[in-house]
């Protein structure tokens, strides 16, 4: 399978039909769905970007959502959740670049930011402080403003998001070991 035996208008409608309550839940029906659906196209992004996908809003937001997060449904709970996270980030700067976030529709538009709230490095935090801070100001979304300040307070007490450690085989700090004990908070 190649990006071409997909269309990206059908991924970005499944993904709004969704909605909220969807996108950011651990339910076990939906990520089967996902994986039913968009895995084949998943690993076809993983190989790189359709350049035409590369010159649409639309397209643009499809591979970030084939790279970003349907991967964290597909493969939950495993390394593979993460492994196209730098393709995500390198196609949401250059979608930002040309404008296409704007483009996009509101509830939506978050899907170009998110690959820089996921990324395990100060700058790429304080990208998504910058854009979630724009986003609430245009939109009065603050929610997300507040999950992004969150993540990156995580990356700037411990350099790396811990809850990741255990299936990407890293060895939890005590500090660590307290902060998911409590919740993670």
């Amino acid at each position: 399978m190649n990006l071409a035996d997909t269309q990206p208008r059908e991924i970005v409608a499944f993904w709004r039909d969704a909605g909220l309550d969807m996108w950011f839940a651990s339910d076990p029906a939906f990520d089967a769905e996902i994986r039913r659906r968009y895995e084949q196209a998943h690993l076809a992004a993983s190989a790189g970007v359709d350049e035409g996908w590369a010159q649409t809003s639309e397209g643009a937001l499809a591979y970030l959502l084939l790279t970003d997060q349907f991967p964290r449904n597909i493969y939950r709970n495993s390394a593979h959740a993460f492994a196209t996270d730098t393709l995500a980030r390198t196609m949401a700067d250059r979608a930002i670049g040309a404008g296409f976030d704007m483009a996009t529709e509101p509830a939506l538009r978050i899907f170009f930011y998110l690959p820089f709230q996921h990324h395990e490095d100060p700058a790429s935090q304080a990208r998504s402080l910058v854009l979630f801070t724009r986003h609430r100001d245009l939109t009065g979304d603050g929610g997300q403003l507040r999950y992004a300040e969150g993540h990156a307070a995580e990356i700037a007490c411990f350099g790396r998001f811990p809850h990741r450690n255990t299936v990407l085989g890293r060895e939890s700090t005590e500090a660590e070991r307290a902060y998911l004990a409590k919740g993670g908070v």
